[in-house]
């Protein structure tokens, strides 16, 4: 088990499945862990359960949605208040939505959820992970990706909704600005890369608002790695000395592996980095 004494950690999405599992193995290593969840009710419940199962665990409950603009810079502001330093950030939530919803900030939600949340949250903890170098910054993607589309004129599903679609596309998206990132903050200290954490049993389908949606996910768990299974490869990208120095690469089973043709291009890449930009309203780097 690696120490990660004197660590900081942030995981989104960490109340539940791979985020809570991937939290709690961070935080019995040693590292002081911020649970960054959207519920605090649950997120409470998860932190109780941690006490119960272990003593002295380092975990701080911090409220923020990641499909919400105003949510992450109130979550950025707040963490920079208490603390100087981040040595890990896992972007870790995820959701599905049976139907088209707009988010408060006028964006397609699964689009917001998967890609624009933690494209934003990255790029405003930035300035602490840079100081704070080696750091280290792990994005879930999923091996959905390889079915997804990246339509440039379209990134919010406006024309055609289909809510498993809309869910790869943005996880390809996803994994396309891992590469960009990564590229971007090369001789920085800052590490980026993705995970594929496999066919894991989480809460994925209960976000979709459809209760055939959510059986479907529910018939599919016996056949599915359990959700501690599903956060070993975020854990050891996280914390393992075998990933120092490797950064814009993608982990399946601790290994790294080779994406899809499209995730690996870079005129594409560029193209979504200006379009993100452009939507989120931001000036570039």
């Amino acid at each position: 088990m690696a120490n990660m004494d004197g660590k900081i950690c942030i995981i989104t999405g960490s109340n539940s499945g791979i985020g809570k599992e991937t939290a709690l193995a961070l935080a019995e290593m040693g590292a002081s862990v911020i649970m960054a969840v959207r519920n605090l009710e649950r997120g409470r419940a998860a932190l109780d359960s941690f006490h119960h199962e272990t003593k002295e665990l380092q975990i701080e409950l911090m409220q923020c949605d990641v499909a919400s603009k105003a949510s992450i810079e109130r979550f950025v502001s707040e963490f920079k208040s208490n603390h100087n330093s981040l040595h890990v950030l896992v972007n870790n939530a995820g959701a599905v939505f049976s139907r088209r919803q707009m988010t408060e900030d006028g964006f397609e939600r699964t689009f917001a959820v998967n890609y624009l949340g933690p494209f934003l949250l990255t790029r405003r903890l930035l300035p602490l992970l840079k100081s704070s170098a080696p750091s280290r910054v792990i994005n879930l993607c999923s091996g959905l990706y390889k079915s997804g589309d990246f339509v440039l004129d379209d990134l919010q599903s406006k024309r055609k909704y289909s809510s498993q679609k809309v869910y790869r596309n943005a996880k390809l998206l996803l994994l396309m600005h891992t590469y960009t990132l990564a590229r971007n903050l090369e001789g920085t200290g800052v590490a980026v890369n993705a995970v594929l954490p496999g066919f894991v049993a989480t809460n994925l389908g209960k976000n979709s608002g459809s209760r055939m949606q959510g059986l479907m996910f529910g018939m599919m768990k016996p056949f599915q790695l359990s959700p501690k299974e599903g956060a070993e490869t975020s854990v050891y990208v996280a914390v393992s000395s075998d990933v120092e120095g490797l950064s814009g690469k993608c982990f399946s089973k601790k290994q790294v592996v080779t994406t899809t043709e499209i995730s690996n291009d870079e005129s594409l890449q560029k193209q979504l980095w200006a379009k993100t930009i452009e939507i989120l309203g931001l000036t570039d780097y």
